[in-house]
Protein backbone atom coordinates (compact mmCIF):
# COMPACT_ATOMS: atom_id res chain seq x y z
CA UNK A 1 0.00 0.00 0.00
CA UNK A 2 2.51 2.63 1.08
CA UNK A 3 5.05 1.86 -1.80
CA UNK A 4 2.32 2.93 -4.07
CA UNK A 5 3.04 6.81 -2.75
CA UNK A 6 5.98 7.69 -4.48
CA UNK A 7 7.74 10.92 -3.54
CA UNK A 8 5.63 13.21 -5.08
CA UNK A 9 2.60 11.73 -3.07
CA UNK A 10 4.85 12.37 0.01
CA UNK A 11 5.79 16.04 -0.74
CA UNK A 12 1.85 16.43 -1.51
CA UNK A 13 0.99 14.82 2.49
CA UNK A 14 3.78 17.03 3.91
CA UNK A 15 2.46 19.96 2.49
CA UNK A 16 -0.49 19.38 3.60
CA UNK A 17 0.53 18.70 7.25
CA UNK A 18 2.00 21.66 7.38
CA UNK A 19 -1.12 23.51 6.32
CA UNK A 20 -3.46 21.71 8.87
CA UNK A 21 -0.96 21.50 11.38
CA UNK A 22 1.78 24.43 11.29
CA UNK A 23 5.45 23.86 11.32
CA UNK A 24 5.55 24.37 15.32
CA UNK A 25 3.43 20.98 15.81
CA UNK A 26 5.18 18.91 13.36
CA UNK A 27 8.08 17.67 15.24
CA UNK A 28 5.91 16.83 17.81
CA UNK A 29 3.80 14.85 15.79
CA UNK A 30 6.36 13.02 14.25
CA UNK A 31 7.82 12.32 18.04
CA UNK A 32 4.62 10.62 19.07
CA UNK A 33 4.24 8.98 15.77
CA UNK A 34 7.96 7.58 16.01
CA UNK A 35 7.40 6.44 20.11
CA UNK A 36 3.83 4.73 18.83
CA UNK A 37 5.52 2.68 16.01
CA UNK A 38 8.41 1.74 18.00
CA UNK A 39 6.00 0.30 21.06
CA UNK A 40 4.03 -1.07 18.35
CA UNK A 41 7.03 -3.09 16.56
CA UNK A 42 8.23 -3.95 20.16
CA UNK A 43 4.94 -5.83 21.17
CA UNK A 44 4.75 -7.54 17.45
CA UNK A 45 7.78 -8.77 18.09
CA UNK A 46 7.07 -9.70 21.89
CA UNK A 47 4.32 -11.87 20.38
CA UNK A 48 6.38 -13.59 17.60
CA UNK A 49 8.78 -14.69 20.31
CA UNK A 50 5.97 -15.99 22.61
CA UNK A 51 4.31 -17.82 19.84
CA UNK A 52 7.95 -19.11 18.81
CA UNK A 53 8.88 -20.21 22.31
CA UNK A 54 5.11 -22.56 22.27
CA UNK A 55 6.22 -23.61 19.09
CA UNK A 56 9.58 -25.05 20.28
CA UNK A 57 7.97 -26.29 23.82
CA UNK A 58 6.09 -28.26 21.77
CA UNK A 59 8.10 -29.81 18.99
CA UNK A 60 10.12 -31.08 22.45
CA UNK A 61 7.16 -31.92 24.22
CA UNK A 62 6.39 -34.40 20.85
CA UNK A 63 9.75 -35.67 20.34
CA UNK A 64 9.94 -37.10 24.03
Amino acid sequence: MLSNIGVPGLILILIIALVIFGPSKLPEIGKAFGSSLKEFKKATGDMMSDGDDEDNKNKKDKQV
